[in-house]
């Protein structure tokens, strides 16, 4: 008799599996999607409106100060999105006033999201975009608590994004956070350092003054420009590699910052 129920024992296991194999399928492509978006966009995103960067900072700042306190991951990971959205000075200053904004008592999170909503309704990759760059920022520490996650919701609820492609962006962005931290993080992240002090300049530059580096360093290094002295060979071969360095240096840079 155990025999000649095995065989339909497994076949309802199947029937089970089936629903479930194919949830995960769907989740798979769908995640394979978000992370060839990434690898496509890298570090650009493009010209965002006042009215975007406003909401986006406010949001920010009050999801990072739902536990209380907002840790320094936290607002590292608030500038580096600064840098990336290409902000000027002054407009650094006013994004750090609207994530101040966002950490006090009050602040309108349901109708300051519906607002996006509005405003981009037309355009599920603004909105989706608006989620990333927020769950950048959230995400910076290892652990989330629950009046966390219960916020994340309301902002999908608000944007109308669903749990799955919630779960997508998550994956994502722990899994960059995790390469960062993996030994070739740490060679990536060499070789970003290595960008900056071939421009002479620091992280926290605009970039304009990065493109003003640029500049300023391939004028002084362009084998044309010394070429009327008539130098010594070795002369003219430093100055071609130095030319290669900080070129290299910018590309990687402006593709990393989203430089325009």
């Amino acid at each position: 008799m155990h025999d000649t129920m095995q065989p339909h024992m497994l076949l309802g296991k199947v029937l089970v599996l089936i629903p479930i194999l194919l949830v995960a399928y769907q989740f798979y492509r769908g995640f394979k999607k978000t992370v060839h978006s990434f690898e496509k966009e890298g570090a650009a995103i493009g010209r965002v409106s006042d009215e975007f960067v406003r909401a986006l900072f406010g949001v920010m700042g009050h999801l990072a100060k739902t536990d209380g306190r907002v840790s320094e991951d936290e607002i590292r990971a608030a500038r580096l999105i600064m840098h990336r959205l290409g902000l000027s000075p002054a407009q650094v200053r006013r994004a750090i006033g609207w994530f101040d904004d966002g950490k006090r008592p009050g602040f309108p999170l349901v109708q300051t999201l519906r607002e996006v909503r509005r405003v981009h309704g037309r355009s599920p990759a603004r909105r989706t975009l608006f989620l990333r760059l927020m769950l950048e920022v959230v995400l910076a520490k290892d652990s989330l608590s629950k009046a966390e996650r219960a916020r994340i919701w309301t902002v999908c609820t608000e944007l109308d994004i669903g749990r799955v492609e919630l779960a997508q962006l998550e994956a994502m962005i722990r899994a960059q956070k995790g390469f960062k931290r993996s030994p070739a993080g740490d060679a990536d992240a060499a070789r970003v350092r290595g960008a900056y002090e071939a421009l002479g300049v620091s992280p926290d530059v605009s970039n304009d003054d990065i493109k003003k580096a640029y500049r300023r360093l391939m004028n002084k290094n362009h084998p044309d420009k010394i070429a009327g002295s008539n130098p010594e060979a070795d002369v003219i071969a430093e100055a071609e590699r130095r030319t290669r360095e900080v070129r290299g240096a910018y590309e990687m840079l402006k593709a990393r910052r989203s430089i325009r």
